[in-house]
């Protein structure tokens, strides 16, 4: 039986063709205006296999009978599901992926094409959901200003979601970051991700002219001001270090109530924090795939304590990446490109670098941890690495 028995009673002579006709839609997604399509995909597909849009994103299909029997009834017009697409590295619930956006100006200089040429290349491929930037004022590693980045990123794309992870919040004033978030959701018409974290002891407070004993407490009072700014018409905030009395901020964020905000960290506080006042988790490319599956362990329980609606709330990990043939050389640079990014550091338990087929099981891993959104971060190499990565990973995944 192609389709089940009341639809055909239903639908009778009609029913091969309206199954056609829905089975048609079901591969088309809008995205910010564009269609995009992935005809035949979902031919043939029994219950539990895996489906994929162009856009990158997976999902396991739903329903308790098959569309195989329809391919034929229609002539064999439909491609089937491709049998791999239920077995080896397919991923079996809903991820999606980013990439991380090269911010850099090494030497000073900024090499404005290459930037404007890799960002339209990210949208052409088709398979990312966003572009993400960090945050590091203070280093050798030549990196750009999370905002203005993405500010220049927003005016060479349309439709890439753009996203910081994280900002180091008691580092900020937030009077300030919440207009230069709100201004960024304007100018990119909604497009806006804000990453958020206390940013821990070992952060240099005092270059910031912060009290190092005190960053909590500074990170919830400066995310409940921004969050004020946001959405309140008239500002009312009396708080420890920042007060405002009728006092208001245009233009608003243009998605309502604000944009999504991440949070990081690692600390159990931190995970309880991101259940209470968070839109999503963050897991950081330092944290190790199980130690990032024990986080979205704790997140969820206290998210089950607060009744929040685990559909409302996503995970997402960044992970360092480097796909080349050669193992040895792919850990060699990948480790080499962290290191001059932090300053040193053991690196080797918190990459996934070699072939592509070994890229694929460590993410695959990342995403059986809990991980639905999965920003990928190669830091050498970047188009090449983007081709290889949309080219032969993601499509292994998806």
């Amino acid at each position: 039986m192609a389709y089940p028995s009341p639809f055909r009673s239903l639908c009778g002579p009609f029913a091969v063709p309206i199954l056609r006709v829905c089975h048609q839609a079901l591969v088309y997604v809008v995205q910010a205006g564009q269609l995009c399509t992935t005809y035949g995909r979902w031919a043939g597909i029994e219950r539990g296999a895996v489906a994929s849009d162009s856009l990158g994103r997976v999902e396991e299909f739903p329903h308790n009978w098959s569309f195989a029997g329809s391919r034929a009834a229609a002539g064999g017009a439909l491609a089937p599901w491709p049998a791999e697409a239920v077995a080896g590295n397919k991923l079996s619930v809903l991820v999606q992926f980013a990439i991380s956006i090269p911010q850099y100006a090494r030497d000073s200089h900024f090499d404005d094409k290459a930037l404007r040429a890799h960002l339209r290349r990210v949208e052409e491929l088709g398979v990312f959901e966003g572009g993400w930037v960090q945050e590091q004022v203070i280093g050798a590693a030549g990196s750009l200003a999370p905002l203005q980045t993405l500010t220049y990123a927003a005016a060479c794309t349309e439709r890439l979601r753009l996203g910081c992870a994280v900002f180091v919040l008691p580092l900020h004033n937030p009077v300030h970051l919440a207009k230069a978030i709100s201004s960024l959701d304007c100018v990119s018409h909604g497009r806006v991700e804000v990453g958020v974290a206390t940013g821990g002891r070992e952060r240099p407070f005092a270059a910031f002219g912060v009290d190092p004993d005190k960053p909590v407490a500074r990170f919830n009072e400066a995310l409940a001001l921004m969050k004020s700014c946001w959405t309140d018409a008239q500002i009312d905030f009396n708080g420890r270090w920042w007060k405002l009395r009728g006092a208001s901020m245009e233009p608003k964020p243009v998605q309502k109530p604000h944009p999504p905000v991440w949070f990081g960290g690692s600390a159990p506080a931190g995970m309880r924090r991101a259940a209470r006042h968070g839109d999503g988790f963050m897991g950081a490319g330092s944290q190790t795939t199980p130690r990032f599956a024990e986080q979205v362990a704790l997140v969820r329980e206290e998210l089950a304590a607060q009744n929040r609606d685990l559909e409302k709330f996503r995970f997402g990990k960044r992970v360092y990446v480097h796909v080349e043939d050669d193992p040895a050389l792919a850990r060699r640079r990948l480790e080499d490109a962290l290191r001059h990014h932090y300053g040193g550091g053991d690196w080797s338990e918190h990459m996934v670098a070699g072939p592509a087929e070994q890229c694929v099981a460590g993410i695959r891993a990342v995403a059986d941890a809990g991980a639905e959104l999965i920003l990928l971060n190669p830091l050498a190499d970047d188009e090449r690495q983007l081709e290889r990565l949309a080219g032969e990973v993601i499509p292994a995944l998806v």
